[in-house]
């Protein structure tokens, strides 16, 4: 048998890996360079009230780059109970993601923030159900000095287009 060398090996694995997912895998960076295809592109969400104007704003709402898509945390910053504030975060991410032309059952990892960790139970029955036959991988946290803003829940994703 002959011997591979490493790169040999790790683009022999890519090259698998795109034709078991059906060529979902974004490529290499030589190939993104030669061929074009890939690229960073912002998605608008909404005005961001914080940034003065013809200043940049600090971060982007929603970023793809080739067919996964990075939406930024959202929160809820009316006064309301958990379930208030989570139907009000997943519609809203639900809105970018279509916006993106992804939706809920393309969406991969999730990441949850909550205000108090007790609210653990209270967030998933408005969670669940949402992200189709197969939901997305996730973390759930309750940041020690709290989430900005005031909101009981922030949530944060990462999906494909």
């Amino acid at each position: 048998m002959e011997k591979q060398s490493r790169r040999g090996l790790l683009k022999n694995a890519a090259k698998a890996a795109a034709v078991a997912t059906g060529g979902m895998m974004l490529g290499t960076a030589a190939e993104a360079q030669t061929s074009g295809k890939l690229e960073k592109k912002s998605y608008p969400v909404k005005t961001n009230a914080d940034v003065a104007p013809g200043a940049a704003p600090l971060f982007s709402s929603a970023v793809s780059f080739g067919n996964l898509l990075f939406l930024a945390g959202v929160g809820a910053h009316f006064k309301g109970t958990v379930e208030e504030h989570t139907k009000h975060v997943l519609d809203e991410l639900e809105k970018t993601l279509v916006g993106a032309g992804s939706s809920m059952e393309k969406v991969l990892k999730v990441n949850v923030y909550l205000n108090d960790i007790n609210d653990w139970a209270k967030m998933n029955t408005v969670y669940g159900g949402r992200w189709g036959s197969i939901p997305p991988v996730r973390t759930t946290i309750a940041p020690a000095g709290g989430i900005p803003g005031n909101s009981l829940v922030e949530i944060d994703l990462i999906a494909y287009i």
